[in-house]
């Protein structure tokens, strides 16, 4: 029996939305777990004992108000429909949860149904799912922390690859290969360049290797597309913020998010329609 692509497309979307909620506590809890594991490791270089801490991962502790502890319950955390009963608020003290957390689970739950409504219910499907996943973690993890964790960018280089081996996407291994080095050391040398030259670091290491993980995953060919559109957009946010005085301390604007933006622009509408977009 032939299952509808709405059918499809459906899961898919309610998967997203499950995931996307998760994802709302990698965002917050991650940059929390790697400043821990530094401090740790800083303590034990300089041979000094930190007290013990309560476990804290993305598992446990559950979920609790950021201002009145209140233990949030199951029927509270329902993707989007809890925000909507709750009318945004805490339901022990009426703080305001943020607007974020419903939008990041809608825009995971959209991205799953596109996967699912334009590859059908297929390894493809998938595989491009966990990479929209990945990339809405790094962003707002990056434009929050500042951070462009190992943990994510990593695998996600490495799926592109595996994937690209599998023909799961439509990016030959080569290219996907060379996309990967072509990406980390194009951004590797920018940043040695601007710093020869300024003295001041322009950007992270994570910026290498998050170019490098969509250069596994669009090939090599799709670079100069996606790094034009997330310059061109990076410098006009950029400006805004400082017109608008939006800047955070150091004057700096984090370029994660808008390689991530780029990359998910790619996936939807191609690399090509990038360039279209840019006016070239």
């Amino acid at each position: 029996m032939q299952v509808s692509p709405w059918f499809d497309a459906t899961v898919f979307s309610v998967l997203g939305l499950l995931i996307g909620s998760f994802l709302n506590v990698v965002i917050y809890r991650f940059p929390l777990m790697l400043e821990a594991q530094w401090k740790a490791e800083c303590a034990e270089q300089a041979g000094k004992d930190l007290p013990a801490a309560k476990a804290f991962n993305l598992m446990v502790p559950r979920s609790r108000c950021l201002k009145c502890d209140h233990q949030i319950r199951w029927y509270e955390n329902i993707p989007v429909l809890s925000y909507l009963f709750l009318r945004g608020k805490c339901s022990a003290c009426a703080t305001p949860i943020s607007l974020r957390y419903p939008l990041v689970e809608l825009a995971t739950g959209a991205l799953f149904f596109y996967c699912a409504w334009t590859w059908g219910a297929t390894a493809t499907a998938l595989v491009w799912s966990g990479f929209a996943a990945a990339i809405l973690a790094l962003a707002f993890i990056d434009w929050d922390t500042t951070l462009l964790p190992d943990d994510i960018t990593l695998p996600l280089l490495w799926s592109g690859l595996i994937a690209a081996a599998l023909q799961w996407t439509t990016v030959g291994l080569s290219a996907a290969v060379w996309g990967a080095v072509a990406g980390y050391m194009s951004l590797w040398l920018v940043y040695w360049a601007f710093k020869l030259i300024t003295g001041k670091d322009g950007m992270g290491f994570g910026d290498f290797k998050l170019f490098a993980a969509l250069g596994a995953w669009f090939g090599w060919q799709a670079l100069v597309p996606i790094i034009l559109m997330a310059s061109v957009i990076g410098a006009v946010v950029g400006i805004a913020m400082k017109f608008s005085s939006g800047l955070r301390e150091g004057g700096y604007v984090p370029f994660g998010p808008f390689l991530a933006g780029s990359g998910l622009t790619a996936m939807i509408f191609g690399p090509a329609s990038i360039l279209r977009f840019v006016g070239l």
